[in-house]
């Protein structure tokens, strides 16, 4: 019998479902990071971790060399990387795509649509009559519009502009200098900080009624938009918002566009491409 078998992999880990024809699932399966941009020796033990789980709870017998796979994992837009972890595992068929790829197919389903991840970082996706795009995504020094590491970093900014007498001083930015003992702390902060390091401070940009912190959120809104805009060429698309922040953006942006829940995540999108895949001529 044809099974199929789908994959979510990041930095902190990875998950996986497995599938008969008609999709009824068999088992879950999880294991450790599958980011293939920093490690694709670890992320082929955790693919296979994860893989070898799924396989034992199914009962089936089967083995991985049985299983037609998609998997959606960090770093999978990058062609050599994906290439060198194809021929590391042992499936069937084996297709390779980023993972905002697979999150879009779960959160949209096979509809038209548009998915805006906002969390830590950031990425969007467009589907139209099946075909599927992912955009933006870029990372936090040349991307991630919106996201919670930009957020905290705006504001950090922000705090700085207000210390030198550039910006008015709002109580927030009074507490962050204090917490971050001025601009030299800010500073040093930022030279060593990671993305979520910054994004710590998004929670509440969103939540404060606060000048400043409107001033952020209502920057990073407007981008927001703005990129929607781009992505509907015209259309009016439904918008999918996911991650941390999405629903406070979806608060902002339900009187701009057609907002709807996600279908399903990540690790269901890439089970359904991966079925998909097998229905194709």
């Amino acid at each position: 019998m044809a099974l199929f078998l789908g994959i979510d992999g990041g930095g902190t880990g990875c998950r996986a479902v497995l599938a008969d024809p008609s999709g009824r699932i068999l088992g879950h399966g999880a294991g450790g990071p599958a980011n293939i941009n920093t490690d694709i020796d670890l992320a082929a033990a955790s693919i296979m971790e994860a893989t070898a789980e799924a396989l034992t709870r199914s009962g089936t017998g089967a083995t991985p060399a049985e299983l037609t796979a998609v998997l959606g994992l960090a770093g999978g837009s990058m062609r050599a990387a994906a290439s060198r972890l194809g021929a590391m595992l042992p499936f069937a068929r084996l297709r390779v795509v980023n993972d905002g790829i697979t999150a879009a197919r779960g959160a949209l389903g096979p509809d038209d649509g548009i998915l805006a991840a906002m969390g830590t970082g950031s990425v969007f996706a467009v589907q139209r009559g099946g075909a599927l795009r992912q955009v933006g995504g870029r990372g936090f020094l040349m991307g991630d519009e919106g996201s919670g590491a930009v957020l905290g970093r705006s504001l950090l900014a922000l705090a700085m502009r207000a210390a030198d007498g550039f910006h008015p001083m709002s109580p927030l930015l009074a507490q962050i200098l204090e917490e971050f003992d001025g601009i030299e702390g800010i500073i040093g902060f930022g030279n060593t900080a990671s993305p979520g390091d910054f994004a710590r401070l998004a929670p509440r940009i969103v939540a404060l009624d606060d000048p400043a912190a409107r001033k952020v959120f209502d920057a990073a809104v407007d981008e927001l938009d703005a990129s929607i805009i781009a992505l509907q060429q015209g259309d009016r698309l439904p918008v999918v918002l996911t991650g941390g922040l999405g629903p406070h953006y979806a608060a902002r942006l339900a009187d701009r566009w057609p907002l709807r829940p996600a279908l399903g995540d990540s690790v269901s999108g890439a089970l359904a491409m991966a079925l998909q895949w097998e229905a194709e001529p």
